[in-house]
């Protein structure tokens, strides 16, 4: 596997976040585009640092998204969208260095996070 800093989905993560999930500290997050991964349905994943970690480093939490190549290159806009949403939605308010599962990461709050997220865009505009 290979990993590489991706600066555009940075950015589109920095916009989703500030609509949508201000509780982010988006300067304790990082993305980063994956080449080589053998999972077969994996698109992303959110990786942090987890508790004890963050207590033998003496660091605060931090969190990497992973997005791999081969598959999230190749979705359109919207579905790339839907996956950072689905991404940052991992992130617990506590932002602590835990997760939130996919018992509460739902496609069916992916989609309401992603049109309450292109009606903010739309009124940011107006």
């Amino acid at each position: 596997m290979k990993y590489f800093f991706a600066p555009d989905i940075q950015e589109r993560a920095q916009e989703i976040s500030n609509l949508l999930f201000p509780h982010i500290d988006m300067s304790r997050v990082k993305c980063f585009r994956s080449v080589g991964s053998s999972s077969k349905t994996t698109i992303a994943r959110c990786h942090s640092l987890g508790k004890l970690l963050q207590k033998a480093l003496n660091l605060k939490a931090f969190y990497v998204l992973e997005f791999i190549s081969e598959r999230f290159d190749k979705l359109d806009n919207e579905e790339q969208t839907k996956i950072i949403i689905h991404e940052l939605m991992h992130i617990p308010k506590s932002f602590g260095g835990g997760f939130k599962h996919h018992d509460w990461v739902t496609p069916k709050k992916v989609n309401w996070f992603y049109k309450k997220y292109e009606s903010a865009k739309r009124e940011k505009t107006n």
